[in-house]
């Protein structure tokens, strides 16, 4: 399945995900690795083809991010987009400078050469979304240019190696037929199969944990949240009881979690569960710190630190499992190419650089919607598997700020507010992400002809398919008054309630 595949070099670019996710929909697997990906390991995986992906750099400055030639002779297919267009062109003898009219934003692209495969079912004229400040002056020996815009190079291509390059970024939805482009490359130029699917993952991932782990026990840390969830009944599936789940309360969850948790789990999948009420040992280590990263790593190292408690229950568990996703890697730390890191995710970023155990992330490649694919798969109610994201570190990255036992429960009520209402007028599942944030501001109101001093909340309501990027929600104004008077009357400690209209990027969906 993975032979049959596409490798992604990264370069540092914004759309890399985007890359992969457009390969996965077509059905055939894709990863992204590091530019520095040493050559042995990418001719391992024996890949049909390879994408170099954009990136922030100039080719022609000395520090520039770049590959041994040597991967442009391994007969393999190769496509480069924007970034790796450029330095395609550095490295095969073209020309490469600075674009006297810069292009960002959408272009007009015009094809030269209309009978190439790569443009097979594209129009001769469609728009393209560019992003780059430099630009191809000279084509390197072997290419020839087959499309263009008004002030670029935008697609050129070595027919005879299979080697093709476009200026502009077609994984981006604002290239209409980038999609179809991307197609053509997989399928008419690397010759990929379709063969990557939920089924196909779900059956060698089974195989894969039960070889891993043997006879040895796993725990798992289950939020009840849809990762965490759908890693529960993979691992169950692979090894049954080997596998132990203990739902930590830590005080930042929301409104009757445990209880649902417990009832889901023990009772309907029969797995072994316990809950452990941790609410004020991580409140305690929360007191008195307000930075978002610092509150992150707090969590993720207390996590570790209880089930390091459990192990003594389990000597023979050898293994912490978590529903670590693909976005959660990127966001948390720069492991495949010179991406920022945006923040911490308690799973990956938060971790203790020493643990007693063997970590067991069946998810780590796997986009959101993968692993809702994966969740029904194995059978899990639609009603679980629709659950809207909730962050590892729960409530703690919602209450900017210090944490407070206050905060937390005044959060809670606000937040279920805002959910039942989503439910009852059918829109929780048109969005894809919604949740309340307590802000660390308190202004003054009046109820009852009484003054009051109380903090202020944010409703938030996102939009996304893969949380790499993401929309504000359009909700209703009606809706959002209802909401807003509700929590005001219902909820004491909120006296004002705002709404945040801003997309992802430049803001993330979650506050902290």
């Amino acid at each position: 399945m993975k032979k049959n595949s596409i490798v992604i070099l990264d370069f540092g670019s914004q759309y890399n995900q985007l890359i992969a996710r457009r390969v996965r929909e077509m059905g055939v697997y894709a990863e992204v690795v590091p530019y520095f990906e040493d050559l042995e390991k990418i001719k391992e995986r024996e890949p049909n083809g390879i994408i170099l992906s954009g990136g922030p750099a100039s080719v022609y400055l000395d520090d520039a991010p770049t590959i041994d030639k040597e991967i442009y002779e391994l007969g393999i297919p190769v496509l480069g987009i924007c970034y790796g267009m450029q330095l395609t062109m550095h490295l095969l003898g073209g020309k490469v400078a600075k674009a006297d009219k810069q292009e960002f934003g959408k272009a007009e692209l015009l094809i030269d050469d209309k009978k190439n495969p790569f443009f097979d079912c594209v129009p001769d004229n469609s728009q393209v979304w560019m992003s780059h400040g430099d630009h191809v002056t000279e084509i390197a020996k072997g290419f020839e240019q087959i499309a263009h815009t008004d002030s670029s190079i935008a697609t050129i291509c070595d027919a005879d190696r299979d080697f093709y390059c476009v200026q502009f970024h077609p994984e981006v939805t604002h290239s209409v037929y980038g999609k179809q482009m991307l197609e053509n490359f997989v399928f008419n130029v690397a010759k990929c199969e379709k063969n990557w699917s939920m089924g196909n993952y779900i059956e060698a991932t089974v195989k894969e944990i039960r070889e891993k782990v043997g006879n040895k026990k796993v725990i798992l840390a289950l939020s009840g949240g849809v990762d965490s969830s759908v890693a529960a009944v993979l691992i169950h599936e692979a090894i049954g009881d080997q596998l132990s789940c203990f739902f930590v309360d830590t005080g930042l969850m929301r409104k009757d979690e445990a209880k649902k948790v417990m009832e889901t789990y023990g009772e309907h999948y029969n797995i072994n569960i316990e809950c452990i009420d941790a609410e004020d040992r991580f409140l305690s280590k929360l007191a008195g710190v307000s930075d978002p990263e610092e509150k992150r790593k707090i969590i993720g190292r207390e996590f570790i630190y209880i089930f390091e408690d459990q192990k003594r229950k389990f000597k023979d568990a050898d293994f912490l499992a978590q529903g670590t996703i693909y976005p959660d890697v990127i966001e948390s730390q720069s492991v495949k190419g010179p991406s920022a890191t945006i923040k911490s995710h308690h799973n990956v970023g938060g971790l203790p650089e020493e643990m007693e155990f063997e970590l067991l992330e069946p998810l780590r490649e796997l986009f959101k919607d993968e692993v809702r694919q994966v969740g029904r798969e194995l059978g899990i109610p639609d009603h679980m598997i629709d659950r809207h994201p909730f962050p590892g570190p729960g409530l703690g990255i919602r209450i900017l700020g210090e944490v407070t036992r206050e905060k937390a429960d005044i959060l809670r009520e606000a937040d279920d507010i805002f959910i039942k209402a989503l439910r009852n007028e059918g829109l929780y599942s048109k969005v894809s992400q919604a949740f309340v944030v307590l802000l660390p501001v308190k202004s003054v109101g009046v109820m009852g002809d009484e003054r009051t001093y109380e903090y202020t909340a944010v409703l938030r309501s996102a939009d996304t398919t893969d949380f790499m990027t993401a929309t504000w929600s359009r909700l209703p104004y009606d809706f959002l008054e209802k909401v807003s008077n509700r929590i005001i009357n219902e909820v004491k400690g909120i006296n004002r309630m705002t709404y945040d209209i801003s997309s992802k990027p430049p803001a993330t969906i979650e506050w902290e």
